[in-house]
């Protein structure tokens, strides 16, 4: 009766704990099956009227955002999914709702590295300061994918060679694409090369533990 209990329980956290997950009216992507590693759930971004817009899948580490260098040594990929929409009025009537486009995705995935990184010798007291202007910086960058700043690299979307912007920096990279599932796909890594990864649509988001 006990081991019944706790075998109904497991299933039943995981259906919470991806509840705004499965409300998202897209497909979600994480990295294809060549990963092996732990995967979890994030969180998700909603719009005012309770809309899912956006959502992040972690696979391996999860980062420690401490400044003593242990962060060196983590090797994870967040991946982003942000629906593509064009500007709209929002559900409730109450406004408009932003255009989402691949500047989007890269954008998110940018603010997404450095809320995940602490350079090592940073006080505490200047880490707020530092990340507001990293996050000025990035906003700027995710504007001009075009830019000088960006190279392009082709990985494989669910099986489809697939055009992708890609920026490196001391703390990680950036990447950002899109998808013929009406998709952006954002993604950021330390750790683990952007070079050879493949992402895929999720079948079972609650497996994701």
């Amino acid at each position: 009766m006990e081991s019944t209990s706790r075998a109904e329980a497991v299933p039943a956290a995981r259906w919470a704990a991806a509840d705004g997950y499965l409300s998202a009216t897209f497909p979600w992507y994480g990295l294809d099956e060549a990963f092996t590693g732990p995967r979890r759930l994030m969180q998700v971004g909603m719009a005012a009227d309770g809309t899912v817009q956006h959502g992040s899948t972690g696979h391996g580490d999860e980062p420690t955002i401490r400044p003593d260098g242990t962060q060196e040594r983590e090797r994870f990929v967040v991946v982003v999914t942000v629906a593509a929409s064009p500007e709209q009025r929002s559900g409730d009537g109450t406004g408009t709702l932003e255009a989402t486009t691949v500047s989007s995705a890269a954008w998110l995935a940018a603010t997404g590295l450095l809320s995940s990184t602490w350079p090592e010798g940073l006080d505490h007291a200047l880490r707020s300061e530092w990340l507001d202007q990293q996050t000025e910086a990035a906003w700027e960058l995710a504007d001009d994918l075009d830019g000088p700043d960006w190279s392009t690299l082709s990985l494989p979307v669910d099986g489809v060679p697939t055009t992708f912007h890609y920026l490196e920096s001391e703390f990680g990279w950036v990447l950002a694409g899109s998808t013929r599932a009406g998709v952006h796909i954002g993604a950021y890594g330390r750790g683990l090369s952007a070079y050879g990864l493949g992402f895929s649509v999720i079948q079972d988001i609650t497996a994701y533990g």
